[in-house]
């Protein structure tokens, strides 16, 4: 086996997105693999503080951290996509702060794979929080309103 096979045999392995080829003759054997960088993993670790001094302030709550208010509704996405506010750059948006919305009102778009998906707030209520900025992607059940019903 020449070098010139060799090469067509490493190109056909790349143009076909193989990562492994393991030829064998009665006279040679040929074996490729294509290696991947190693991920690179990050990891974080925790400060290592011990003692009493440490005890009261673990136990005390935040007063930066409000209460999370368990009367409001959310809306969520329902897909992954990038979310608009408002149907073009020149128009309103569908609802700002302290709108009212019906259950059938739209309230924002999603655009996924180049389609404009309108997203009903499906609760009847006054948006109180918008939590996703214009032109952002958004996944799977993220959190887009809250609604005070």
């Amino acid at each position: 086996m020449d070098i010139d096979h060799i090469q067509r045999i490493a190109e056909i392995v790349k143009e076909n997105g193989l990562t492994e080829l393991e030829l064998e003759s009665k006279d040679w054997k040929l074996h490729i693999r294509k290696e991947f960088p190693p991920q690179q993993v990050v990891q974080f670790a925790a400060p290592q503080i011990s003692g009493p001094a440490m005890a009261p302030a673990l136990s005390a709550p935040t007063a930066s951290a409000p209460a999370e208010d368990t009367s409001l509704l959310t809306v969520k996405s329902p897909m992954v996509g990038t979310f608009y506010r408002a149907a073009s750059p020149e128009t309103p948006p569908f609802v700002d702060i302290g709108s009212k919305v019906e259950s059938d009102s739209v309230v924002c778009i999603l655009e996924a794979m180049k389609v404009m998906n309108e997203i009903h707030a499906e609760v009847k209520g006054t948006i109180v929080e918008i939590l996703v900025e214009n032109g952002q992607p958004v996944e799977f059940g993220q959190a887009l309103f809250k609604v005070k019903p």
